[in-house]
């Protein structure tokens, strides 16, 4: 049984958010967010939130027990990129790119020990 979560137009860049997935894959998912809650960075926020809601798919709606479930699929894909300007010197301007990011989770029970 698999179990998906899905996060669109977060206000990060999928860059910055691979980094932090890169850490969580193929971990239990009770150990990634231990691990998440104690990283400093920003994107360890949204995926740490993002794994909590998983799991709460998981036991409301499939009734699976979270002890055993283990995160087999994340990544993260580039959403809409806001294009800006910031006032360079001698009239030129400054090309400012805001991205965002579309982040996917699918969890999936482990195989009995």
């Amino acid at each position: 049984m698999e179990v998906k979560a899905r996060l669109s137009y977060a206000p990060i860049s999928p860059q910055k958010l691979r980094l932090v997935i890169d850490q969580v894959r193929g971990m239990d998912a009770e150990q990634a967010l231990t691990v998440l809650e104690f990283m400093p960075q920003k994107g360890a926020r949204i995926v740490h939130k993002l794994v909590k809601s998983a799991l709460a798919n998981a036991e409301n709606n499939f009734e699976l027990e979270t002890n055993k479930l283990s995160i087999d699929t994340i990544y993260a894909d580039g959403g809409p990129v806001l294009k800006r300007f910031k006032a360079g010197a001698r009239g030129r301007y400054k090309p400012r790119k805001r991205r965002t990011s579309h982040l996917t989770i699918v969890l999936a029970e482990r195989e009995g020990k």
